[in-house]
């Protein structure tokens, strides 16, 4: 066992469980935003696609502070920084899109593919560290979650002039799904 700050593996993770149970009700409220967020997108697809864009903005901008606040409060180096890097990422897609709400449709869909993409990869690089420090934490929702953001990247990549009610269609049912998990890890959370 090597001496550092963290002290080995018991200490290390009974603080990564302890600041994982605190942050609970932020990870509950990530869900529910999202889930908010993914029901409105289903039920008004044909909106203008300048909607879709502020209503994108304001979720990834809300959510990038939550999840920044909850790197911030985790005491694991190896969840901290993907968290807060994912964090950084929501909050500069957020103001990205206020910056220049005018922008074009494709712009915006590779503006969202690209924070797909990266988010997700960043939750399931947490994901597989959280397992390695506290197995059977719920850490395979977060990967579950990771997968379906890297999911909705390739889509949109692959497939970009898929056309506005389709993206709004993508996009409500990953975050309808994404905010059902994110809930459920809460909770799970506030268990530990």
């Amino acid at each position: 066992m090597t001496q550092n700050s963290d002290l080995g593996p018991a200490p290390r993770s009974s603080s990564l469980r302890a600041a994982a149970r605190s942050s609970w009700g932020w990870t509950v409220a990530r869900g529910v935003l999202t889930l908010i967020f993914g029901i409105l997108a289903l039920i008004w697809p044909g909106a203008a696609f300048l909607s879709l864009a502020i209503v994108f903005g304001a979720y990834a901008f809300v959510d990038g502070v939550a999840t920044l606040i909850g790197g911030f409060a985790s005491r694991s180096g190896g969840v901290r920084w993907p968290l807060i890097l994912s964090g950084v990422l929501g909050i500069v897609a957020g103001v990205i899109t206020f910056v220049n709400p005018g922008a074009t449709v494709l712009a915006l869909l590779w503006l969202i593919a690209a924070w797909a993409l990266v988010r997700g990869i960043l939750e399931i690089v947490a994901a597989i560290r959280w397992r390695a420090e506290i197995p059977g934490a719920g850490e395979w929702l977060v990967g579950l979650s990771g997968l379906l953001l890297v999911i909705l990247g390739l889509l949109l990549l692959f497939n970009p002039l898929a056309g506005i009610i389709t993206t709004a269609y993508l996009i409500g049912f990953y975050a309808v799904l994404a905010g059902i998990v994110l809930i459920l890890l809460g909770f799970r959370l506030r268990n530990l």
